[in-house]
């Protein structure tokens, strides 16, 4: 830049032209032009104390400073279409020289081009330090790099998955190693985590795969449900980091590199049977991570957590989180649900609808737009179990599954002791148990009909037959008046056919 200040200096004290251009560090001509521009403009030393070097330039090519008749481009249309497969500067170049043509502009030289857009790039490449207050902030996700374990039986190399989570204020870290990378092993991770923190953080800022994630959006993502059912146990708000943006999440994925080295890289030699006794080794050279000095600045991670951090955590919940799965289901017309094999029942008034699942170790809960309407011990062993609750029947169903053996026999009791004896051996007349219920409900509906005192009657009639009444014979009995009959009417009944009947003897039959 020229220093048009310090020639109009040098000038005042006598100094010639070529000590001037030497001393500044411009050619003669330049001087010359300057020392000759405030010669006609009537500028002089000393300046003004408020005239800046811009000023000065102005004043003194004033109407040679014109606006550029060449078209800027525009870097941030530029900027954003260089982050498209396949678009580089030569063909935006192009389009931006094409457009000039049809505006009838003229553009730039490629060079110029080029030249402009690299001083936006250094623009928006600042960067800025960014201050994390503690215990709002807990960054996790998986590491690129697995670690492998031996199978004992066959001696194969089996890879395994690094957990890494780290604290954005202390850079406090935590790793472990799983066998996969599903719902279970990225819950359980969590879950472990908090306990080895002793806390959580107000946010947790995950990566958008699935088992966290459902939908990735930087306005309004959708959570897993289990993730989020989780992060409300734990009191902590989930914040996914932007797809493709790294920075969302730097102390994670430095931290990634970190673990990569000193404890990935440090047990490479070291030979390990389970996931166990790798996690085992794993958290030895975490320990030595954590208490390894900084750098840039005084203390170490663990030293920072514990004086600085720790305290600012949210405490932990009575209980663990417990993993819970996540299902959809149609309410059947027997007002069941099928999970997993086994049948729970609903209220009946949510046939055909869709009700949300959620199962644990030992309960199954339902819930209808997020509102619990019931719940159930979780069934196990055989497959085709029922878990059925009465209230959850209609009003007629729950009539029919109210009655049993007891109730029949105490019923029959309030009757009589003829008719307690009856339903006994009704009950005890079938192999199943319960096909003997309608003979027993057809016995109620005869009380109603011929009143209790002829149903005791008629049962003792019948037991007089036969140890093993039945239904039918105990009706015949009361609808032919049998009950009403007293026994020296029976006796005298039956006389004739002994005094009129026909008897053949011994001989008849071939007897000797």
């Amino acid at each position: 830049m020229t220093q048009y200040r310090e020639i109009l200096r040098l000038h005042s004290q006598g100094i010639s032209q070529r000590n001037i251009a030497g001393s500044c560090a411009c050619s003669r001509n330049t001087v010359s032009k300057i020392i000759q521009r405030a010669e006609e403009l009537g500028i002089t030393w000393p300046l003004e104390k408020d005239l800046t070097d811009g000023e000065l330039r102005q004043r003194l090519f004033a109407e040679v400073a014109s606006p550029p008749s060449r078209k800027r481009p525009d870097c941030e249309y530029i900027h954003r279409e260089m982050a498209k497969s396949g678009v580089t500067l030569s063909l935006l170049w192009n389009e931006y020289c094409e457009e000039c043509q049809v505006n009838q502009e003229i553009p730039l030289m490629y060079s110029q081009f080029c030249h402009y857009y690299q001083q936006y790039t250094q623009k928006t490449k600042a960067t800025m330090r960014i201050l994390r207050k503690p215990g709002e902030q807990l960054e996790v996700d998986w590491a690129g790099q697995t670690a492998s374990i031996i199978d004992r039986e066959t001696g194969e190399m089996i890879n395994v998955y690094i957990f890494v989570g780290v604290l954005s204020y202390s850079q406090y870290a935590y790793v472990e190693a799983f066998a996969s990378q599903n719902q279970e092993s990225w819950i359980t991770a969590h879950i472990n985590m908090y306990q080895f923190f002793g806390g959580s953080t107000r946010i947790l800022i995950p990566d958008n795969l699935k088992t966290g994630v459902e939908k990735a959006s930087w306005y309004s993502p959708v959570i897993n449900k289990t993730y989020h059912e989780m992060a409300e146990h734990y009191s902590t708000a989930v914040i996914p980091a932007r797809v493709r943006k790294p920075k969302d999440k730097p102390n994670v994925e430095g931290s990634v590199n970190v673990v990569s080295t000193w404890i990935l890289a440090a047990l490479r030699k070291q030979q390990c049977f389970s996931v166990a006794e790798l996690n085992r080794a794993i958290r030895e050279k975490l320990d030595v991570l954590n208490a390894k000095p900084f750098q840039k600045k005084e203390g170490s991670r663990r030293s920072v957590f514990v004086a600085e951090e720790k305290p600012f955590l949210l405490g932990l919940p009575a209980t663990p989180y417990e993993l819970a799965t996540w299902k959809i289901a149609t309410v059947q017309f027997n007002y069941h649900i099928t999970v997993e094999k086994m049948h729970y029942s609903i209220p009946y008034e949510y046939i055909k609808h869709h009700v949300d699942v959620r199962i644990t170790r030992n309960v199954v809960e339902i819930f209808f737009n997020n509102h619990r309407i019931c719940s159930h011990p979780r069934l196990h062993g055989q497959p085709g179990q029922y878990s059925t609750v009465e209230e959850h029947m209609p009003e007629n169903h729950k009539k029919f599954i109210q009655w049993n053996a007891n109730r029949f026999i105490s019923w029959a009791q309030s009757v009589g002791s003829n008719t307690a004896v009856a339903i006994q051996a009704i009950l005890s007349s079938h192999k199943v148990e319960q096909q003997g219920y309608r003979s027993c409900m057809a016995l109620l509906k005869l009380a109603d009909k011929y009143g209790v005192v002829r149903l005791e009657a008629a049962c003792a009639k019948a037991l007089s037959y036969t140890p093993r009444p039945n239904f039918r014979s105990i009706k015949t009995i009361l609808t032919t008046g049998q009950d009403r009959m007293t026994v020296q009417e029976t006796k005298e009944s039956s006389t004739p056919s002994e005094t009129h009947g026909f008897v053949r003897g011994a001989d008849y039959y071939g007897r000797e």
